[in-house]
């Protein structure tokens, strides 16, 4: 059984705390912000909206239930992980995160025998570097450091080779935070766009006009990708997010540019409240 409490990690310090509305549920936080929520008994129940979105995006792809391979790049407690092991059977997935302090201390509350799911300690861009050519159907991008998304890892560079490991009919999942403006959401979606033939944003429309903080999630591909079915489960969902495709953002954002490994990248920083649902921090009305 997990323990609450305060750990130190590598990039600050880890919370953890159950959750008293659920009888295994589990809030894992780093220095105030949310990391992962888990509930131990049913690896289904995805408690944070944009894990939702990123879950609507995957349950869309190829025959329901049928086994892919996937990469993430950021682990947090595994949460999206285990919810593929679940409802993919057979799913082979590598899950990479930079903080071993984490990752232990994950292992040692959570446990992390997930079948078909492999967690190592390293840089994720150089992991997914060492990747052979088209040869994973997933890869999803969630890594924070310090409440910051590792900006080193949306820039163009980077991009290719996410895209280069995919495989024909694969798809890039990228979760961000953005503010007012969306100022970074719009040079990353840039990015995207420079790479893949396909880009889709879903927020919440509180989020997309700028009214608060929140996160992003974009899904890029180099084939169709299955748009209608997931605005549809983002249109129904209990805090309804708008799904935007590539025309629509090159009309709402215009001519932002690509970021690059050669200027610095400012993400900016997420809510720092553990208990608010990182698309709604301030728990303002739309």
């Amino acid at each position: 059984m997990p323990r609450q409490g305060r750990y130190p990690v590598r990039f600050g310090t880890a919370e953890v705390l159950r959750d008293i509305d659920r009888a295994n549920g589990w809030l894992l936080s780093v220095d105030g912000v949310a990391q992962s929520y888990l509930d131990l008994d049913d690896p289904t129940h995805l408690e944070f909206d944009y894990v939702r979105r990123i879950a609507d995006v995957v349950d869309c792809l190829g025959r329901a239930g049928a086994a892919l391979a996937a990469v993430h790049v950021g682990g947090g407690a595994c949460t999206l992980a285990r919810y593929i092991a679940a409802t993919r059977p057979g799913a082979r997935q590598v899950v990479v995160d930079a903080d071993a302090a984490l990752v232990a201390l994950v292992r040692a509350q959570f446990g992390l025998d997930v079948p078909g799911v492999d967690v190592r300690v390293g840089d994720g861009r150089a992991e997914v570097a060492a990747m052979p050519d088209a040869s994973v159907d997933l890869v999803v991008l969630d890594a924070f450091e310090r409440g910051l998304l590792a900006g080193g890892l949306v820039t163009i560079e980077a991009t290719r080779d996410m895209s280069r490991v995919l495989r024909a009919d694969g798809v890039y999942l990228v979760n961000l935070s953005d503010g007012p403006g969306l100022p970074f959401a719009r040079r990353v979606v840039a990015t995207l766009c420079a790479v893949f033939g396909e880009v889709l944003l879903i927020a919440e429309p509180g989020v997309l006009r700028g009214r608060r903080f929140g996160n992003i999630v974009l899904a890029a591909a180099a084939a169709d990708l299955p748009v209608a079915a997931v605005a549809a489960r983002a249109a129904a969902a209990a805090f309804p997010s708008r799904c935007l495709t590539s025309p629509e953002l090159r009309a709402r954002f215009g001519p932002a540019r690509p970021l690059t490994d050669a200027e610095a990248v400012a993400a900016p920083l997420p809510p720092k409240d553990p208990f608010a649902r990182p698309e709604d921090p301030t728990g303002e009305p739309d």
